[in-house]
């Protein structure tokens, strides 16, 4: 014992760190003491999966798989709706990163076309089911959580924009109205997620293969578009 410290000293640090670990501890049997965001929005993700909407979950649903009280739930989100819309934005945030840094890794600008259509393929199985879930709310989900989804392809369209721009300038060329084509090729990626999300790895590789030639014929007609001529 530090011989400056104090009886009411100790006993104050004491039930401090009692009542952090009581706030970091999970029951092993029964309802969990303490829940978090994160907790919540994957108790979601493995209620849906890859085909259900999260507007067929309850929150009595959430809550049973999180292993909370019901009433637990409140002190995070309002209601489900509030914890759907939160949901997309992190799934949007955790795609864009992911996307983000394919494309930075890509040597060539070639390689930047394969590689983010590669890894575009590849989140449509990943665990987490981000990119199953901003393709299934932005098709069939209610107007609020398209809106949502619709939000988080506006940011696709921007960093995609920036990207876009920065490696034109590197490879000493420029792009027609690098907004379109941002925007293009974001619209053209999510329907192509949307249509093979079904099909089998055989034939979601010769859709890929289409989608990447579409990209290079939109990026090549950007750089040599007659800007009169669209005027």
């Amino acid at each position: 014992m530090n011989p400056t410290s104090t009886p009411t000293q100790n006993s104050s640090s004491m039930q401090d760190q009692i009542q952090e670990l009581e706030k970091v501890s999970v029951r092993t049997v029964g309802r969990k003491a303490t829940i978090t965001k994160e907790e919540l929005f994957q108790a979601a993700l493995n209620l849906i999966g890859p085909q259900k909407s999260i507007a067929s979950l309850s929150l009595r649903e959430v809550a049973r798989e999180a292993g909370i009280a019901p009433n637990s739930f409140y002190r995070h989100f309002k209601d489900i709706d509030e914890l759907a819309i939160e949901l997309i934005d992190r799934s949007g945030v955790v795609l864009r990163h992911i996307l983000h840094e394919a494309r930075i890794k890509a040597a060539r600008q070639s390689s930047i076309i394969r590689s983010s259509v590669e890894v575009f393929i590849e989140q449509l199985d990943a665990d987490e089911g981000n990119l199953s879930l901003l393709l299934r709310e932005g098709y069939t989900g209610s107007t609020q959580y398209k809106l949502a989804v619709d939000k988080q392809l506006n940011y696709f369209q921007q960093e995609l924009q920036d990207d876009l721009i920065r490696i034109e300038r590197i490879n000493h060329s420029k792009l027609a109205h690098p907004d379109l084509v941002a925007k293009a090729i974001t619209q053209l990626v999510f329907n192509m997620g949307a249509k093979v999300i079904d099909l089998p790895t055989n034939e979601r590789k010769e859709v890929a293969e289409q989608t990447m030639i579409m990209i290079r014929m939109i990026l090549e007609g950007s750089r040599h578009l007659d800007e009169a001529q669209v005027k």
